[in-house]
């Protein structure tokens, strides 16, 4: 049995390379989004934060991709959990496909990636967090305070740290630079 869940891991992550077969949980508010990922992660489910189609807003700034295959599961799990999305659309139409959230630039000696709302930029070569922008939230300048002077390897996590769209996102975009900058 421990065996074959191992496997059906590496069978759900591959589902989520193909993109016809793609859905999307839009959920109440940004919170919401946030728990549904950790217990879908936590899950071992194949799962990517994104931002809302244009074709598809409801206030909330993200959403959740899946394996439309798994919808009924996950359905089951999230609502279990108390965490029931408002609704699950599958990804057939253009207009229907989620946004990337990571933007990145790289001006040579320093890598900026933008996650959402928030910007961190750090120098490529000792991996120094040299600046943090963005956002809007109270908990902004307080993260950058911490984070600002130290390298990708020794910062605080954001997610540990802030509370709100602004402290994810740029917990989003240090996983994005990490992804990047690390062997």
């Amino acid at each position: 049995m421990l065996t074959r869940r191992f496997f059906d891991r590496f069978k759900k992550k591959e589902s989520l390379k193909n993109r016809d077969d793609l859905g999307i949980l839009v959920f109440e508010n940004t919170s919401e989004v946030i728990q549904a990922e950790r217990v879908l992660k936590k899950g071992g489910w194949p799962v990517r934060v994104m931002g809302p189609p244009p074709g598809l807003q409801t206030g909330c700034d993200l959403v959740i991709e899946f394996p439309l295959m798994e919808r009924l599961h996950l359905q089951r799990l999230l609502t279990a959990v108390g965490i029931p999305p408002l609704e699950m659309v599958p990804v057939t139409d253009p207009l229907l496909k989620p946004v990337d959230l990571f933007h990145t630039k790289d001006f040579g000696l320093f890598l900026l990636v933008r996650a959402a709302n928030m910007k961190i930029t750090v120098e490529k070569k000792s991996l120094l967090i040299v600046n943090i922008s963005g956002g809007g939230c109270p908990d902004v300048p307080y993260l950058a305070s911490l984070m600002v002077g130290k390298t990708i390897y020794n910062t605080p996590r954001p997610c540990t740290m802030g509370h709100t769209l602004c402290g994810y996102a740029l917990e989003l975009a240090l996983q994005e630079v990490e992804r990047q900058c690390l062997p």
